[in-house]
């Protein structure tokens, strides 16, 4: 049986200091370490914590990997510094959009995003985006769609208060487009699974730190739990498997 493997990894908040470093390093390591295969990673947003030169240079090294490296951008990034440091592109300010084919899949990067707003939403040029892109692709190769913002309450109000809203637009696009076989996204520094207009909507646990639960009674944000990443399996049936992995206590480069 034929698979796709996508690691997934979000929240880094890079921000020069010795503890963003070591945890992205737990990470990164493991995947370097890895006999794989791995067909790609993607890094749902969050990469920077403050969206300077300095952190995307960092994120840049880190992300010197043996496996294709997908990025898209957080409300914690700026959409030109992330262009000119990461994509070796001109640092402009719209709505960044990208597509990335693999040989077993299709990665529609979509820029939820609001300049100066941790919310999140697709805007109308976005969508449209989207949506071509999607009529373009055709139904060939199962298409992930990915965002920054969930587009959906998760129970967590300290991130449900900045989730991506103006979902029904979003709902409405993936209606007209089967091939889409999974939503993938960061933000809510936490590990979940849901679905959205029929689909698997798969939410990347941080790395930076977690969100709890407000039932579990501990802080609104825990900086002491593991870093973890998240793996997608999809199968030559598109049939979609996660996995999530937490990783120990983050330790310095040997």
């Amino acid at each position: 049986m034929t698979t796709t493997v996508i690691a997934h990894v979000s929240d880094l908040h890079l921000d020069l200091s010795e503890r963003a470093t070591q945890r992205a390093l737990t990470v990164v390591n493991h995947l370097r370490d890895m006999p794989g295969p791995i067909d790609a990673v993607l890094v749902t947003g969050d990469i920077a914590d403050h969206a300077t030169a300095d952190e995307y240079a960092q994120a840049r090294k880190l992300f010197d990997l043996p496996y294709p490296v997908l990025v898209l951008p957080g409300n914690h990034d700026r959409r030109g510094p992330f262009r000119a440091g990461l994509l070796d592109a001109a640092p402009r300010d719209e709505e960044l959009n990208q597509v990335v084919r693999t040989p077993g899949a299709v990665f529609l990067l979509c820029d939820s995003t609001i300049p100066g707003s941790d919310e999140g939403l697709l805007a109308d040029p976005t969508l449209r985006w989207l949506d071509e892109t999607l009529t373009a692709e055709g139904g060939e190769l199962p298409v992930f769609v990915c965002f920054h913002h969930p587009p959906v309450d998760l129970h967590t109000p300290y991130v449900d208060r900045v989730r991506q809203f103006g979902e029904e637009r979003l709902a409405a696009v993936l209606e007209r487009h089967p091939q889409v076989v999974a939503l993938l996204c960061g933000h809510a520094h936490v590990a979940a699974a849901t679905t959205f207009a029929g689909r698997p909507l798969l939410v990347a646990p941080g790395v930076a730190s977690t969100v709890p639960l407000p039932f579990e009674g501990l802080p609104a944000v825990d900086y002491e739990l593991a870093p973890a990443l998240a793996f997608h399996v999809l199968d030559d049936r598109r049939r979609l498997v996660t996995h999530y992995r937490a990783l120990g206590q983050p330790h310095p480069e040997s």
